[in-house]
């Protein structure tokens, strides 16, 4: 049986080749072919949407992205999107939010360019073909391949700046895996995230990451911004020299916090203390539950740019 695969492109650097002047993006790498010798039972569409390096993507670069899917989604057995390493984590938390489909959607890229020893564009790029045009793939949502590991897309982050086996879904782990060409799932999602809508705009939302000896005057430069999350120490928690310009903050602007800690979730009833997530919540500022602040910030700016509301803010992260 024949399966078709919409595959959807961006850049990055499986799309480069290397120079003098480091790597960059050339001519169109030929994927179609590659992956016609190495799947020929799989029918390959190409659709260019972008062309250059992750790291300069807008939000409505990422709704773009969202948007090919869908269409893509509607038409063929499954999408493949390539995209750069920079911020792949990000489009394939916002894919998750901004598409609804049983069609897998699987994100993938390469850690090292076609010209490098041991590159592992290729490989990715065949294992997620094979992901997206499997049966057990349909309605798990979005999924992210990397290294031969199907990871949630949501939970996928990448964990190191330069090995091929970057990316990881921890404390959690990979769904499953792709073994001698074919897909085995051990995990499955409990449940889909929310479906918001991007309305578009280009919300300013900065993330601060939060340590010892927090001044406020850093606070105070961030006031004219459209919303505010923070990345707080431990299930969030904060200096008591900030909470009263947290809350007049909060009174403005949409404020949500995160844990920096890279696992588990905000706490909303363990500490009291002026600055302590009790404390913060009573004051108006929002929890972001398992979010962390880099997909807190990705959420926040599709909610504002449909107009949500402060309460509807509330309700998504609630929802979590």
């Amino acid at each position: 049986m024949t399966h078709r695969i919409h595959l959807l492109t961006t850049g990055g650097t499986i799309a480069m080749q290397a120079s003098d002047k480091g790597a960059n993006l050339g001519a169109p790498p030929p994927f179609a072919a590659m992956l016609g010798r190495a799947l020929p039972d799989v029918e390959i569409v190409v659709r260019p949407v972008l062309s250059k390096p992750s790291s300069g993507f807008s939000f409505a670069d990422i709704a773009a992205i969202a948007r090919a899917a869908q269409e893509a989604a509607s038409q063929d057995d499954g999408v493949v999107v390539t995209h750069g390493t920079d911020v792949l984590e990000e489009t394939a938390f916002a894919l998750e939010l901004l598409t609804r489909t049983d069609t897998p959607i699987v994100v993938t890229g390469a850690m090292r360019n076609a010209s490098q020893p041991s590159a592992d564009g290729d490989a990715n790029l065949i294992a997620a073909c094979i992901v997206a045009s499997a049966a057990e793939a349909r309605g798990k949502g979005v999924l992210t391949v990397f290294d031969d590991e199907i990871h949630w897309g949501p939970l996928a982050k990448k964990r190191h700046a330069f090995r091929t086996h970057a990316f990881s879904s921890e404390p959690f782990g990979p769904l499953g895996w792709v073994r001698e060409g074919k897909v085995r799932f051990l995990l499955t999602p409990e449940r889909r995230l929310p479906k918001l809508a991007w309305g578009g705009g280009a919300p300013v939302i900065p993330i601060l990451e939060v340590g010892p000896a927090m001044e406020p005057a850093v606070l105070e430069q961030l006031t004219r911004c459209d919303a505010l999350v923070l990345a707080l120490p431990g299930g969030g928690h904060i200096s008591d020299a900030t909470p009263a310009l947290l809350e007049a903050m909060a009174a403005k602007i949409p404020v949500v916090f995160a844990s920096r800690t890279g696992g588990g979730e905000t706490l909303s009833h363990s500490y009291g203390y002026p600055g302590g997530e009790i404390d913060l919540i009573a004051r108006g500022l929002i929890p972001s539950a398992w979010l962390d602040a880099r997909r807190a910030r990705v959420a926040l700016a599709i909610l504002l740019s449909a107009g949500a509301s402060r309460d509807d803010i509330l309700a998504f992260f609630r929802g979590l």
